[in-house]
């Protein structure tokens, strides 16, 4: 356990049918939970380029990352630890998503903002609660 804020961030990547790009996590913080993909800030390392090397690592796309959607804190996920979280807006650049990392995922998948999955990280549950006053910004071209 840490005695400080970690610095995680996320993506929350919609396609054009409007549906969200979630990925289930296998440890912890919040192990079992769907949530958006993203992972831990290395120091120096902007959380932009962290978002666009995590998701590469996790799902094998390129991604254009955008606006700050929210963000999101999480007290002991499980883990003990404090995370403090950027979530970005993104779209998929390049690729199509694939599990590359089986040992830390159970799965991913586009789901409907209308039809998610019932057990969700709190940085996902922080953007559906920014989304219910601010709509999700077009895809830039």
């Amino acid at each position: 356990m840490t005695a400080y804020p970690e610095a995680g961030c996320g993506a929350a990547i919609f396609d054009d049918a409007g549906r969200l790009l979630l990925i289930q996590r296998l440890t912890e913080p919040e192990a079992g939970a769907w949530g958006l993909p993203g992972g831990k800030i290395d120091f120096g390392e902007p959380a932009r380029e962290t978002a666009r090397r995590e998701i590469a690592e996790e799902l094998g796309i390129e991604i254009d990352v955008n606006d700050l959607a929210c963000i999101a804190e999480i007290l002991d996920g499980g883990d003990g630890r404090h995370w403090v979280s950027p979530i970005f807006y993104a779209r998929v650049v390049s690729g199509t998503p694939r599990l590359m990392e089986p040992e830390k995922h159970g799965g991913f998948g586009w789901y409907s903002l209308d039809a998610l999955p019932t057990l969700l990280t709190t940085p996902t549950l922080a953007l559906l609660d920014t989304l219910k006053t601010t709509p999700v910004p077009s895809p830039a071209s």
